[in-house]
């Protein structure tokens, strides 16, 4: 039986061209980029190229990007840092109810230690409203910090639109793009974003890497001690084999991201019409917003079905997805970004994510569909 992987929202295959890459910085190329002998230097030197060719991917200076160990701690040294940084205390930070849990637990931390946090509701389709923003602003909101593309129901956020109102009003701006660094257009000299977390693992780059870009005239607070890599602002030898990992990946993603759009919405379309041809236009539902959207998540939800059961099943017949983020899809709770939606009980029962990566092929969305069919339909009969 062949295994069809649709999990890509949480993980991808690392790319041979990475791994090559990689490989003389785990076998020839061990320095410490702290060391002043040879072997430092050398490791300095690959250390700032990849910094380098980062940098020149997303529009920004090298300078304004801290390598980190992935999206997690890219979140939360935005947050962190920024409050921890500000002169307002305690502090004010708005954010989504449907954040990733990096922001959210981040949020609840905040408020455990005295600062205020406003979670903002979204529409059905998992939009946020420019003018609850505008409406939740205080005096000492410091920081907002919303996803770029939501990483269960895939729907986009109208980054742009509020990063000019929040420059009006002086408050900074983190965006949480990890879902959507290589699915769309990221230009950090044009958008008004003041701090971005992304990771390495879901561009076909390593694991345990990822990085925050912060604007250089943001000043925040580290959040982990003990010496003076990146710039004072994260200590800890740096991860180099993973950077320069991650820093290929990028550059392939990047250089490629109209054409791997076009490749993933085509996946996606072809298992909505595969799962209509087998369960009918009526047979399941689609959540998220039908056009601000990223092209690689596609959420249904099966009516009558338990999420449990059905990937249970999936599972068994060789088919890999997932009932929301990798963080929470081993809980059995309903997730957090549906109950925001204010989804019914139903479809939040039987809600399952599909995401799609490079690596598929037409031919197994064909079979995964027809497998997912099968699937409902016999469970429904029974």
């Amino acid at each position: 039986m062949h295994n069809i992987y649709l999990d890509h929202a949480a993980a991808t295959p690392l790319h041979p061209d990475v791994f090559e890459a990689m490989v003389p910085h785990l076998k020839e190329q061990y320095g410490n980029p702290s060391s002043l002998h040879s072997y430092g230097r050398a490791a300095k030197i690959a250390l700032d190229s990849a910094r380098d060719l980062v940098a020149a991917q997303l529009y920004c200076s090298p300078n304004e990007i801290i390598f980190t160990s992935g999206g997690t701690e890219s979140d939360n040294l935005a947050i962190m840092g920024i409050v921890a940084a500000s002169k307002r205390q305690p502090a004010h930070v708005i954010t989504t109810q449907i954040e990733h849990r990096a922001v959210l637990s981040t949020c609840q931390h905040l408020e455990e230690l005295g600062h205020s946090v406003t979670y903002l509701p979204v529409d059905k389709s998992g939009l946020v409203s420019i003018d609850d923003v505008r409406k939740a602003i205080k005096p000492e909101t410091v920081l907002i910090s919303i996803n770029y593309g939501n990483n269960e129901v895939g729907t986009l956020q109208p980054i742009e639109e509020i990063g000019l109102l929040l420059r009006e009003k002086g408050i900074y701006f983190h965006v949480d793009a990890v879902q959507a660094l290589g699915k769309i257009n990221i230009n950090l000299l044009e958008l008004p974003v003041d701090l971005m977390s992304l990771s390495g693992h879901k561009i076909n780059g390593p694991k345990g890497i990822g990085l925050l870009y912060v604007n250089k005239n943001v000043h925040l607070k580290p959040n982990i001690f003990g010496g003076n890599q990146e710039r004072k602002r994260r200590g800890g030898t740096e991860n180099l084999a993973s950077a320069i990992g991650f820093s290929k990946a990028l550059e392939m993603a990047v250089f490629n991201v109209n054409k791997n759009q076009k490749i993933l919405n085509d996946l996606r379309s072809q298992m909505i019409e595969g799962l209509k041809k087998e369960l009918g236009d009526h047979g399941f539902v689609i959540n998220g917003h039908p056009n601000q959207r990223l092209p690689h998540i596609l959420n249904v939800s099966f009516k009558q079905m338990n999420k449990e059961t059905l990937l249970m099943n999936f599972d068994i017949e060789g088919i890999a997805a997932a009932s929301g983020s990798a963080c929470t899809s081993g809980s059995i709770k309903d997730s957090h970004v549906l109950d925001a939606m204010h989804l019914s009980p139903e479809l939040k029962k039987g809600a399952i994510r599909f995401s799609f990566g490079l690596n598929n092929t037409k031919k197994e969305i064909e079979i995964a569909a027809k497998k997912v069919g099968t699937i409902v339909n016999r469970l429904r009969n029974k």
